[in-house]
């Protein structure tokens, strides 16, 4: 920790550093101008940086430029079960790997803070309208995962730095917003920022709060756990003016929704977004925490709330003490972090947003950008049709209705709402329709407390949406099975089936194999439409039912007043009820096991937890980058759930055949993410999303064929996907992806880059990367590359015949050469855009990845 510029935090016995005072010594006068994001990257330059680098980075803040990386610090590593758990066999392996080469494995540690929480693992196999249906689940997730949680358990005795909180307590994100961050920090007498990564790509959901913390890949996440900094370039810090207030009935979900889909179209990806103006200010916290949860579904990197009050009443209102609350604002209002001292704040570019122009909105099918008006759904008179059909589910028919998802479960308004409004449906006699899986499965058990307090949860309960669990759920693909009956007749009909939820996913496959589109809802239209039963029905205006007297019942029959749930919630979430859920989950003590060993036992058999591979085979040679065929060629929007799907596994996919063998029943299959810490089980997941388009697969007509399934040259023969790989690993054949636009949105899953990698991919060219994966596959050690503007697989004419070379020496901003061989015997050069955006990514990418690096930094160090 530097000396310079740390000086006394009025009226407190600790110390801050002087971020102010450091940036007017290099430009008088430039501090005020700075936006909230450089604020906190210099402060946290002015602290840990070399010295002898400081003032080159941040002139780099204070000047706006882009010519040189500089490093960033951060305070925590927060983690959910599925990618912490992987980060750790990583590091478990990575042990391994250090003792075989003589090295000292228990010195193999995460430096900086690790919070892990298990929130990824629950399938909801018991519905919300089940009686006990959270114990069953419960019951059901420790039954399929003991592999994952003994090795877990392991972890927090075996690494130091540790903290792991248990399944069934809540999603890392809530946690995180509502206990985990305390937004200024103390350590050493100093006060300073909280600041984040997070293995999943909704870690912004706590920037509300005014705390940095981004979303990032596992292999990232370790490189920060053992103390390496995340070197970065200045990012584009958009300024986000909200003006106006919200029309009455519309909910945060309207908003968010909304905001996505501004947001995506005003192109900013990889930009950090600043909130403010008159809008931002009227604002809950928990509205602001949906807007920043949903910072990947517009593509951007942060989505930041300055400090304010409204802050500091959500701090009292979570349980947090009076004087953590009274560090937050003196340090605010003396650091400069205060909403009222950014004022002269300038950005590169600044939107507008009119919260007064959002009306009921979801979105879908498909993608969470894609707005649509509740209207735009029906399609009228099939309501009609269907109601003299009583046995039969009708089109459109949602299967599946789930309250889920820190996005809006984290937002008491939102809860209160769905809770009234089925309030409101039961007094008039409506009901769930029979054929939709109910669930209700809030971020954390605080939202039990205050639902019982409000005497609403009983409510949810009458219509099917009991609590089935605290955990992320049918968002991240954890729907559960379908009831058989309902499943056989989705098939035989080839009904088109649907799932509504109030999360922040709807890629097509990754909700349920048998819901065919997804729409993202608020929880109270989440409520309406399980009555409604189908999505083919216009829920503003048709009738949803009658009530004993006969009378038509429609939704703005049934609707809350935003008065009524204000009240509801001042009068029923209380500091207590957090403190009551938190206290006893953080004051714990780990007892040291003075005998156990710093190198895990493997599990043979394991379908769940297995040694790594990176130091074996192919992983262990150098990139030849020469003769490469592609594995697909694809079009633009590829997201991770196409590359590495997270949804339940099927008997008759790879991993599914693959696991009967290893003798798992088809019950207890669970989930591809469950699956891992397996590489074996894992890399049967690579491409097998039934939805894949890949365009050298066509049929007689020439259309492109959907599924997972890949071309094997030169023979030209089709297969499944991973036939297809398991083929070009027997020939140690260098593989390539060719891909459109946008390449690997959505979760921030590092098995979306490790499957690829363990099939043997070399590189992937396309025309633009999101931020997340492109650092994933540097982290695996795969060559991004980026065909200049104007330049696509459709103008080279690429088909998937050709073999492809690199040529050229790897660093930051090169244009390197594309070698296209082609089937005639031609052969095409044209540049490419290497993505290795700084020095340290080309560090870690000429070493082979992430581990590799620190292993040969680490081996190095110990021997001199």
């Amino acid at each position: 920790m530097n000396t310079e510029y740390r000086t006394k935090l009025p009226g407190t016995d600790l110390d801050y550093f002087d971020t102010r005072a450091a940036v007017e010594a290099i430009q008088p006068g430039a501090y005020a101008t700075l936006p909230y994001t450089s604020r906190v990257h210099a402060e946290n330059l002015v602290r840990r940086c070399d010295p002898a680098i400081l003032e080159d980075c941040l002139k780099q803040l204070i000047e706006r430029k882009r010519e040189r990386d500089f490093p960033w610090f951060p305070a925590r590593v927060v983690c959910h079960d599925i990618l912490g758990q992987t980060a750790l066999v990583d590091l478990a392996g990575l042990r391994d790997a250090i003792a075989e080469a003589g090295g000292d494995p228990s010195k193999i540690n995460p430096v900086v803070p690790t919070q892990l929480i298990v929130d990824h693992s629950l399938a909801v196999e018991h519905a919300g309208f089940e009686a006990d249906a959270f114990d069953k689940n419960r019951a059901i997730e420790d039954r399929r995962n003991e592999d994952r949680f003994h090795f877990i358990n392991w972890t927090k005795k075996a690494f130091k730095n540790i903290d792991v909180v248990p399944p069934g307590n809540g999603i890392m994100h809530q946690i995180n917003l509502e206990k985990m961050s305390p937004v200024i920090m103390t350590g050493d007498g100093v006060a300073y920022p909280d600041t984040c990564v997070g293995t999943d790509s909704h870690t912004p959901h706590v920037d509300a709060l005014g705390v940095i913390a981004v979303g990032v890949g596992g292999l990232e996440a370790e490189s920060v756990m053992l103390g390496r900094a995340s070197w970065m370039r200045l990012p584009e810090i958009v300024g986000v003016e909200l003006t106006g207030k919200r029309q009455p009935g519309i909910t945060a979900t309207d908003i968010v929704l909304a905001l996505t889909e501004f947001l995506r179209a005003q192109k900013v990806v990889g930009a950090y977004l600043e909130f403010y103006g008159e809008g931002a200010a009227s604002l809950t916290l928990g509205d602001r925490a949906s807007i920043s949860n949903m910072t990947p579904e517009y593509g951007a990197t942060a989505a930041l709330f300055s400090i304010d009050d409204m802050t500091l009443d959500y701090l009292r209102l979570t349980g947090r003490d009076d004087a953590q609350v009274a560090l937050v604002e003196n340090y605010a209002k003396t650091a400069g972090l205060w909403s009222d001292d950014l004022a002269q704040a300038q950005y590169e570019r600044t939107l507008s947003f009119d919260l007064s122009s959002v009306g009921r909105t979801m979105a879908g099918p498909s993608n969470p950008h894609r707005k649509l008006p509740t209207s735009a759904l029906a399609e009228r008179g099939i309501a009609a049709q269907w109601t003299q059909e009583d046995d039969l589910m009708p089109d459109g028919a949602v299967i599946i209705a789930a309250i889920t998802s820190c996005t809006n479960t984290s937002n008491p308004r939102n809860v209160v709402a769905a809770g009234l409004l089925a309030r409101n449906a039961n007094a008039r006699g409506l009901s769930r329709k029979p054929w939709v899986k109910s669930s209700f499965a809030p971020g954390s058990k605080t939202v039990q407390l205050y639902m019982e307090q409000a005497g609403l949860q009983k409510e949810l309960d009458a219509l099917g949406f009991g609590i089935v669990a605290f955990a992320c759920t049918t968002c991240n693909g954890m729907s559960g099975a379908l009831d058989p009956k309902i499943q056989q007749e989705v098939i035989d009909r080839d009904l088109y089936a649907t799932a509504v939820l109030s999360g922040n996913r709807n890629f097509d496959g990754r909700i349920h194999p048998y819901a065919k589109q997804a729409f993202l809802a608020s929880p109270p239209l989440v409520v309406a439409y399980a009555i409604a039963g189908t999505v083919r029905f216009d829920i503003e205006k048709d009738v949803l039912g009658h009530d004993a007297d006969g009378q038509p019942v429609t939704l703005k029959d049934i609707w809350p007043s935003d008065e009524e749930i204000d009240a509801v919630v001042a009068a029923s979430v209380k500091p207590e009820q957090f403190r009551a859920v938190y206290d006893p989950m953080f004051n714990f003590e780990i007892v040291e096991d003075e005998g156990l060993s710093p190198l895990y036992d493997w599990r043979e058999m394991s379908t769940y937890i297995r040694r790594p591979p990176y130091w074996e085979g192919a992983m262990a040679a150098k990139n030849s980058l020469t003769g490469l065929r592609p594995l697909a060629v694809l079009g633009d929007n590829i997201t991770t759930d196409h590359l590495s799907p997270s949804n339940a596994i099927l008997a008759s996919s790879a991993a599914g055949e693959y696991l009967a063998k290893m003798g798992l029943p088809e019950e207890d299959f669970n989930s591809y993410a469950t699956h891992r810490g397996d590489h074996l089980t894992a890399q049967r997941a690579t491409f097998a999303n039934p939805k894949l388009f890949n365009e050298m697969v066509t049929d007689e007509n020439g259309e492109v064929r959907q599924g997972s399934l890949a071309r094997v040259e030169p023979e030209g023969e089709v297969m499944r996907m991973w036939e297809a790989i398991e083929t070009y690993q027997q020939r140690k054949q260098p593989l390539i992806i060719i891909a459109g636009a946008d390449y690997g949105q959505g979760s921030s899953r590092d098995w979306a880059a490790k499957g690829v990698r363990l099939a043997g991919v070399e590189a992937i060219v396309a025309e633009g990367f999101e931020r997340i994966h492109r650092t994933n596959l540097i982290g695996m050690g795969v060559m991004p590359l980026q065909f200049m503007d104007g330049t696509t697989r459709k103008t080279l004419g690429i088909d998937g015949t050709e073999t492809f070379d690199v040529k050229g020496e790897p660093a930051p901003g090169a244009s390197l050469t594309l070698v296209i061989h082609r089937a005639s015997g031609e052969s095409l050069e044209t540049p490419v855009l290497c993505r290795l955006d700084t020095a340290e990514e080309v560090s870690i990418y000429s070493a082979g990845g992430v581990l590799q690096r620190f292993a040969q930094d680490f081996l190095a160090a110990e021997a001199a």
